[in-house]
């Protein structure tokens, strides 16, 4: 499942390393505020070389964000992460929603003859 959504970056959080059976790993928490009428305020972690594309962006800047929801068990309580896989810049991000263009006057036909036969 590939979620994606735009918001202000309002804080970086610092990084964290570690080292598990499959190697090191680094990892970085972020917060961004939805632009909606009733803004909501989201965590993301940006894992490996994802941290890295984060560092490029200062708080403030309006992102868009691609993730994928994950949930894990332990002890019978399940924890929730969402995982960010592209973060980009409003600017540089191809989400441009398609506008139709203006209508204007010379969109209506010319009205047709009417040929009713009675």
């Amino acid at each position: 499942m590939n979620l994606e959504i735009k918001g202000k970056l309002i804080k970086k959080l610092p990084e964290q390393t570690g080292e598990g059976k499959f190697g090191k790993w680094i990892k970085q928490d972020f917060i961004i505020e939805t632009q909606d009428q009733y803004p909501k305020k989201i965590c993301f972690s940006a894992w490996g070389d994802k941290t890295d594309s984060l560092k490029k962006f200062s708080e403030g800047t309006v992102l868009v964000v691609s993730f994928n929801p994950e949930s894990r068990e332990y002890n019978e309580r399940w924890y929730t992460d969402l995982r960010a896989w592209k973060i980009t810049d409003v600017t540089d991000s191809k989400v441009v929603e398609d506008a139709p263009p203006p209508f204007t006057d010379n969109d209506i036909p010319p009205p047709e003859e009417e040929d009713i036969p009675f």
